[in-house]
């Protein structure tokens, strides 16, 4: 699943017209770029969620064929409903009998999906996710086997933590995730809401896990001046 309903509004003025998604990296929008990137993993059935300007997501992938992928759209126009909530809405169209991935549209990488896969395996984890050691406003905190413990906003200071542990170090979300089918049953949030909230929720009780991959390129074009940058990285 690929999310692509936010509305944007770090990068404005593009967002006053248009969905981030296609916003356009190099001659291919966000949007393409993740779906090319799931196709090289074998992942061709991507559900797309939708809310602002929908129909020119809806649109673009017609247009485009899906890009060589079968895409279905989850249809958020009435209310977006953040990422955890957005996740639930979709519930009916991601739930069968293997794990699934999850990914905002407005980040490029490279991590390697298959060794994410393997790591998730391993640890027998209930959720795995992509984390770097970047800068960012906002990290997740993990213990020295990289498992989910807490978070903490950098510029408040707030800090959220569910498992007390002597050491925790933060790392950066990479928003490339993976999860097991029981996690739709253990989710305590209903309506609109992140997937953070989630995260936290539960790491008391279930394993989630972050797998490090810093040194992946790895770019959240979440601003237009990320666009420049993203160029310079991703040139295919």
């Amino acid at each position: 699943m690929i999310f692509a309903a936010g509305l944007g509004t770090r990068f404005k003025p593009w967002t006053d017209h248009h969905p981030k998604a296609l916003a356009v990296v190099n001659n291919k929008s966000l949007l393409q770029r993740n779906i090319e990137y799931l196709q090289q993993y074998g992942i061709r059935e991507v559900i797309v969620n939708v809310h602002h300007f929908a129909d020119q997501i809806i649109d673009a992938v017609r247009e485009n064929k899906g890009w060589g992928s079968h895409i279905i759209i989850s249809d958020e126009s009435d209310l977006v409903l953040e990422t955890g909530g957005g996740l639930l809405k979709a519930r009916p169209l991601l739930e069968d009998d293997e794990p699934f991935i999850t990914l905002n549209a407005d980040i490029l990488t490279d991590l390697n999906i298959h060794h994410l896969l393997s790591f998730h395996r391993q640890n027998k984890a209930l959720v795995s996710f992509g984390i770097t050691n970047r800068t960012s406003s906002r990290n997740f905190l993990f213990d020295d086997n990289n498992r989910l413990c807490g978070w903490i906003n950098n510029g408040t200071g707030e800090t959220k933590i569910t498992v007390p542990k002597a050491h925790l170090h933060p790392m950066a979300y990479s928003c490339v995730a993976v999860f097991e089918q029981g996690f739709f049953k253990l989710i305590p949030q209903r309506g609109k809401f992140s997937l953070t909230e989630t995260y936290l929720s539960l790491a008391q009780d279930q394993i989630i896990m972050g797998y490090e991959h810093s040194g992946d390129r790895f770019i959240d074009v979440g601003k237009p001046e990320s666009v420049a940058q993203a160029e310079k990285l991703f040139k295919d």
